[in-house]
């Protein structure tokens, strides 16, 4: 069973979020927070999967949160809801570090998707933030623009391209033949090679450089 954090103000949107999530027999929301203060607190005292979190909270809104979480708890996946479809609350989840971002609306299908895709270590975009936020990363830069590491071997370009599609160690594995335990080495090479945080950023390293 896998352990979720739900962090949202609104105890009916709280509810119909648990209901959707539990449909789910591998998913259980075991910690519940109004506020990003209360699910730091939740985070100090018990251990989850995924962290999910509703970006405008009093006290403490969700990207505040997601920034602490994700610097105290790497191991954490957080995941982000709205209802605003706005590409800058996007990009600056995406450069916390958030594995995924949803809006409130999607169906339990899904957001239990996005969920299981964070798990898996992919890094989950609903379709309609991405076709927001895709573009802002392909922008160039005025002055330069960013090119792929002349040191990257053909498999670890093979490896960042598929990060940058999403998809997680076992999909890349199962395309490369590789074993799991090798891409995670190749992963973290690129981090080094690249200095890099984490697989978002290699994911939006990937598609700035148009690989995807």
């Amino acid at each position: 069973m896998h352990r979720m954090l739900l962090a949202e103000d609104q105890s009916l949107v709280m509810q119909g979020l648990k209901m959707m999530i539990e449909t789910d027999d591998e998913l259980r929301v075991t910690g519940e927070a109004k506020n990003g203060n209360e699910a730091i607190s939740l985070c100090e005292k018990q251990w989850f999967d995924v962290a999910i979190l509703d970006i405008r909270m009093p006290e403490m809104d969700g990207l505040e949160a997601a920034k602490i979480i994700r610097e105290r708890w790497p191991d954490i996946k957080v995941l982000m809801l709205t209802t605003f479809n706005d590409d800058e609350y996007a990009l600056e989840a995406l450069r916390i570090g958030a594995h995924g971002y949803m809006l409130k609306d999607a169906d339990a299908e899904s957001l239990i998707k996005s969920i299981k895709s964070c798990l898996a270590g992919g890094l989950q975009i609903q379709g309609e933030v991405a076709a927001k936020v895709v573009p802002r990363l392909l922008e160039k830069e005025t002055h330069h623009e960013p090119k792929l590491h002349r040191d990257l071997t053909p498999r670890e370009t093979d490896i960042l391209k598929r990060i940058g599609e999403g998809k997680s160690n076992k999909e890349i594995a199962d395309e490369l033949a590789l074993s799991v335990g090798t891409v995670k080495n190749h992963i973290s090479v690129l981090l080094d090679k690249l200095n890099l945080r984490d697989r978002t950023q290699l994911a939006i390293f990937a598609i700035k450089n148009q690989l995807v």
